[in-house]
């Protein structure tokens, strides 16, 4: 019996996999495809990313800097109200490669990841979980005394144990030209009900485009409309869905939700890397496979750790509903140099965002 089965080896799952390793546990992942694939996620992310993955691998993630955004309530080529820092807020890495960084370290660390293997159903016991998993042999079935879900927005494992969904899942559509940029500012357009569409440089690797919204006939229309107006051809676009919001509860019995599973995001951008590898690594540091109840302690913990910035997240958010002049004004009132940090909303009412807010005025 394996003391956890992880579900997916995405970044929580393969962050939670090797930290678990580490500390000794006999640990396996089953991941339904190959590693990385189907790309559904954008590699826009704070600079924080580099806590999370081994030194030496920066070199071969990195692909472009970013210091600032520029926020359009119209679409390409419209005014807009710029928002910066003079260090640099984040960096744009490549997001395929860090799946597979994220699960050889894992590997690395001990943790035995099948790939091509798709969890079919689970039952929980008294004293462990079966786990039934399809792969090119066929179905088998394994057992683990805890079961870390962390397959997605649409979790099997979520929906096997009867916990609850996200509050809201988003459409979101990506797509990619060659275009060499090595601009510094991410653009960012109100243009989309209640969410928003991007345009991110991507250094040599090229020019990512997105946006995301409630689930529509339109998406893709909406789509062709934005990248038309950059005249950008995506030859390259995948989709997937964004989870809004956690569930009530994130764990049961024996089984546990890390990431997109349990809506560990950021309602305000969508983003939930760095929220779901935070949560993995809470996780790893308190759940004894020996003793369920500690599942309940994961919970407390990392909701004491996110659930302040996913609330005030919520009411960034919010901003995006209202009329465009209201909008307008806000920005033209804040725009210029921010102390903020991009995973967390807190830091709008840190001493840093207030110097900064404060320095425009001299």
């Amino acid at each position: 019996m394996y003391d956890f089965v992880v579900v997916g080896a995405g970044p929580a799952g393969s962050r939670f996999a090797r930290r678990v390793a580490e500390r000794g546990a006999d640990v396996v992942v089953f991941e339904q495809g190959t590693v990385g694939k189907p790309l559904a996620c954008s590699g826009h992310v704070s600079t924080d990313i580099w806590e999370f993955v081994p030194a030496d691998t920066r070199e071969r993630l990195f692909q472009n800097e970013i210091r600032g955004a520029r926020f359009h309530t119209g679409g390409p080529g419209s005014q807009s109200h710029r928002f910066y820092k003079e260090a640099v807020v984040s960096n744009v890495i490549d997001r395929v490669e860090l799946d597979r960084t994220l699960a050889a370290a894992a590997e690395d660390a001990g943790a035995e990841i099948r790939r091509h293997h798709t969890v079919v159903g689970l039952s929980e016991s008294r004293d462990g979980v079966s786990v039934e998993v399809r792969g090119p042999d066929g179905v088998e079935t394994h057992r683990g005394r805890i079961v870390a879900g962390c397959d997605g927005p649409n979790s099997r494992v979520r929906g096997e144990v009867g916990l609850p969904a996200p509050d809201e899942l988003l459409h979101g559509v990506l797509g990619f030209d060659d275009g060499v940029d090595h601009q510094d500012f991410v653009d960012v357009h109100l243009t989309v009900p209640e969410f928003f569409a991007w345009r991110i440089p991507r250094g040599d690797a090229g020019v990512e485009y997105g946006l995301a919204m409630a689930p529509s006939d339109d998406v893709n229309d909406r789509f062709e409309s934005f990248t038309a107006g950059y005249g950008a051809e995506t030859d390259r676009r995948c989709s997937g869905l964004i989870p809004i919001g956690p569930p009530e509860r994130t764990q049961t019995g024996r089984v546990f939700l890390i990431g997109d599973a349990a809506g560990q995001n950021k309602p305000f951008t969508g983003g939930g890397i760095i929220y779901g590898m935070t949560a993995a690594d809470i996780a790893a540091g308190v759940i004894d496979p020996a003793d369920p109840e500690t599942l309940e302690i994961y919970e407390r913990e990392w909701r004491e750790e996110l659930e302040r910035e996913i609330t005030i997240g919520h009411l960034l958010r919010r901003g995006y509903a209202v009329p465009e002049g209201i909008q307008e004004r806000a920005m033209s009132v804040f725009e210029g140099e921010i102390g903020v940090h991009m995973d967390r909303p807190t830091s709008l009412f840190s001493g840093e965002q207030l110097r900064a807010m404060f320095s425009r005025g001299k």
